[in-house]
């Protein structure tokens, strides 16, 4: 007990909190309760683990479960997602506790963009509109003008006057599909999820082969010749919508696999596929390791323990926080 003792008053704030968990614990039953004592409110992300998805609150994508996140009372936010989606919420709700299960739970698109490297890069291109992906940091947010979505990206683009440049980063494919899209002559930054790149195209051609009425759903940060066998095109939460409302009864999904838990409990009726990925192995789907970073167990103390916390500095967040609120103006006079 002593040593137990000893370990929880020196919980480490830089990674996730390893502390033992009782074997017999019955995990989702603590965890319920920790959200009433606390006032919490569980966030999570479609590509999380089926487990976690199951028990959270809210489900959605990174900016959805943000907004619902500003909009709630709760006195803690808990996301279980990675560690940009943390910043989104608390860039919005800074006046609530943010933690997340695993500090470490990063993200390969943001990666692919370092703020030193990206600031040097904006320089080249003076008086560019710079739009950022909300899959960024808070850092590289500051540095933009207008943020967007994967479902909102080509609205975004196409409310900026014609005549003026536009810098669209860090990911590189869901750029040019928005170049094909709107027909605007875009400077790209060539960041990229590995996740969605390792999509394969062979692959996804036999399995229409050996399914040939179904449609094939595709997220717009994969690979352009991954796009181009699509039927639909859209971000999580319209590839759901596409699905729900199509008549079809079978569905090769070209995502994270994470989201197909989501699709079959809203559809058990129909049959979904994952989209297979380049690896060799039994499943071959493809899934981020850092969103399976989180586990009950990391949320379990997370809960507890509140912590790993999410901060950010004053200063940083009123300039993150700007191109998102013009983003979320711009998107309410679309929808006007």
């Amino acid at each position: 007990m002593a040593n137990l003792l000893e370990a929880e008053q020196n919980i480490s704030t830089k990674g996730y909190l390893d502390l033992p968990v009782a074997p017999e614990l019955d995990l989702i039953e603590e965890i319920q309760k920790l959200k009433k004592e606390k006032n919490a409110v569980l966030l999570a992300h479609y590509y999380q683990d089926p487990a976690i998805q199951d028990i959270a609150d809210h489900i959605g994508d990174s900016l959805k479960l943000s907004q619902i996140a500003e909009k709630t009372d709760a006195d803690m936010i808990v996301f279980a997602g990675v560690y940009f989606m943390g910043e989104t919420a608390k860039i919005l709700s800074p006046n609530k506790k943010v933690v997340i299960p695993d500090l470490n739970a990063g993200c390969s698109l943001v990666d692919s963009c370092p703020p030193a490297e990206f600031r040097k890069f904006l320089e080249q291109y003076p008086n560019h509109t710079v739009v950022t992906y909300i899959n960024s940091t808070a850092e590289i947010k500051a540095m933009s003008d207008i943020v967007c979505t994967s479902s909102n990206a080509k609205a975004i683009i196409e409310s900026i006057p014609e005549d003026q440049p536009i810098i669209v980063a860090p990911d590189k494919n869901l750029g040019n599909y928005l170049k094909n899209e709107t027909g605007r002559d875009l400077v790209i930054w060539e960041g990229a999820c590995t996740v969605h790149e390792v999509f394969s195209m062979e692959k996804i051609q036999k399995l229409k082969e050996t399914h040939p009425e179904a449609k094939v759903l595709v997220h717009p940060e994969c690979e352009k010749v991954v796009q181009m066998m699509a039927d639909f095109i859209g971000s999580t939460g319209k590839i759901l919508a596409y699905a729900r409302e199509s008549e079809a009864k079978e569905f090769i999904v070209v995502t994270e696999a994470g989201i197909l838990h989501q699709m079959q409990k809203d559809m058990p009726e129909k049959t979904f596929i994952p989209g297979p990925s380049f690896a060799e192995n039994t499943c071959s789907c493809s899934e981020c390791a850092f969103m399976k970073m989180n586990t009950l167990e990391k949320l379990y103390l997370c809960m507890k323990y509140e912590r790993p916390e999410v901060h950010i500095a004053p200063e940083m967040r009123e300039k993150a926080l700007a191109p998102i609120q013009r983003m979320l103006e711009i998107s309410k006079t679309l929808t006007k």
